[in-house]
């Protein structure tokens, strides 16, 4: 005897009509898949979907004023890499998403591209280029899924780039919340009494405690319901909607909260960032000290290359690369704490493609080796000897170079000279020595 048939699952319902009304790039379909999660009861939105395609999208198009930081805080440095970095990387290490696309400003497109040079390969790997955001947070999002159509995604994920401790959990519970309700977003429950006041501070109301709950990120949704939502907000020129929740529920759509976590803080204040800064670090325990040293001799010349900067001078200095000795000091330094072979070993002095290079490669990839061993740079020093030229008016520019060649706050950086007291070589004026320490923290 033949089963009784039941309702469809969503996952039909949404195949039906996928098939009947094109490719997803298409409103009409949009529209159909939009209007069958609104319409689906919500005892019967089953986890069944036609793959579990899930994209990400990553806003980082915000100032981050509140900080007040000299760069947005999304690209600040924190435990040795910058802030975005920690949270695409723990966003990845929680599910391997089809399609990642992070909404950036602009005019940060060069601090973005130096921050996602810090990725491991894993987090980097579904990672395509960023979508131009707009003014508002509303803007921003709906560049990003404009940006993620072509991948065909059935569930995204929308997440804040300044909250980088989504746990492996968190992100599971959010593609099932997708699943399930179609829009839906994390939320704790709210500890302190919430009041409404208005405008003057009067008490108007005060809400149920046990029914608030705090929003988080990473938000969930079906892909097809929240491009619609957004899509139709932006064409009624509605603005000022907080979350991406608030403009599914604009749309019409039932929305949900799953369980958040209290760890998953959003970095807003340099107290915010401080403590998110001491939770990165508090698995890399050991502190390791490594040293270095070089010089080069005087050559004809008109310049002379240190810590990345070019400095007039009547003689330059001679050397198989550009002869930089802080950045080959540095770069040793990195080396020691690392307990690796020196910088002639990785790149042999014999080997003609490094003649004339830029020493900038060799202190790169030192700290490229200490990030590949999940450590973080807390320091590099390095006092040159000479007497001449004068470093003191280029010391700011120096330790600014060095930090970025490194991939590290300036703050973290010091340059300095002094003179030998026209004793040896250096005080004869036939070279310059450089003396560099690097302090690093490992797992």
């Amino acid at each position: 005897m033949d089963e009784p048939s039941g309702p469809a699952p969503v996952g039909s319902l949404l195949n039906n009509a996928r098939r009947r009304i094109g490719p997803l790039g298409s409103q009409a379909r949009i529209d159909a898949e939009a209007e069958g999660w609104k319409s689906v009861p919500t005892e019967r939105r089953s986890p069944q979907l036609s793959s579990t395609k899930v994209a990400l999208l990553v806003v980082a198009a915000g100032r981050g004023l509140r900080l007040g930081g000299e760069r947005p805080k999304q690209y600040l440095v924190c435990a040795g890499r910058p802030l975005i970095a920690h949270t695409l990387e723990a966003l990845a290490a929680g599910w391997t998403f089809s399609a990642v696309t992070v909404a950036i400003r602009p005019d940060d497109r060069l601090l973005y591209d130096k921050a996602v040079e810090h990725l491991k390969p894993a987090a980097a790997a579904a990672l395509g280029p960023p979508a131009t955001g707009g003014e508002t947070r509303q803007q921003s999002v709906l560049a990003g899924l404009e940006a993620l159509v072509p991948a065909a995604p059935d569930i995204v994920l929308i997440h804040d780039a300044a909250r980088p401790f989504p746990s492996l959990e968190l992100v599971a519970r959010a593609v099932r919340a997708a699943e399930r309700n179609g829009a839906a977003a994390p939320g704790t429950p709210m500890t302190d009494t919430v009041k409404q006041v208005d405008a003057d501070g009067r008490v108007l109301a005060t809400p149920l405690r046990a029914a608030l709950r705090a929003v988080q990120t990473p938000q969930a949704f079906a892909f097809s319901l929240i491009l619609d939502a957004h899509r139709r907000a932006a064409a009624a020129g509605v603005a000022g909607l907080t979350d991406d929740v608030a403009v599914a529920e604009w749309a019409g759509a039932p929305a949900y909260v799953f369980e958040g976590e209290a760890g998953n803080v959003k970095v807003t204040t340099m107290e915010d960032f401080s403590a998110a800064e001491a939770r990165l670090t508090a698995g890399a325990g050991e502190t390791r000290v490594g040293q270095g040293f070089d010089v080069h001799a005087f050559a004809p010349g008109d310049h002379v290359w240190l810590a990345g900067v070019q400095i007039p001078h009547t003689a330059a200095l001679k050397g198989h690369s550009d002869a930089d000795v802080a950045l080959h000091a540095l770069a040793d330094a990195l080396y020691g704490a690392l307990a690796e072979d020196d910088i002639g070993a990785h790149f042999p002095p014999s080997d003609p493609q490094w003649q004339g290079a830029a020493s900038k490669v060799f202190l790169a990839h030192a700290a490229g080796r200490v990030r590949a061993r999940g450590g973080f740079i807390v320091n590099l020093d390095a006092t040159l000897v000479c007497e001449a030229p004068r470093i003191g008016p280029y010391r700011q520019l120096m330790r600014a170079c060095v930090a970025e060649i490194a991939g590290v706050d300036i703050a973290r950086v010091g340059v300095k000279a002094t003179t030998s007291e026209r004793l040896g070589f250096a005080g004869r004026g036939e070279g310059i020595a450089c003396l560099a320490t690097a302090t690093v923290r490992l797992p």
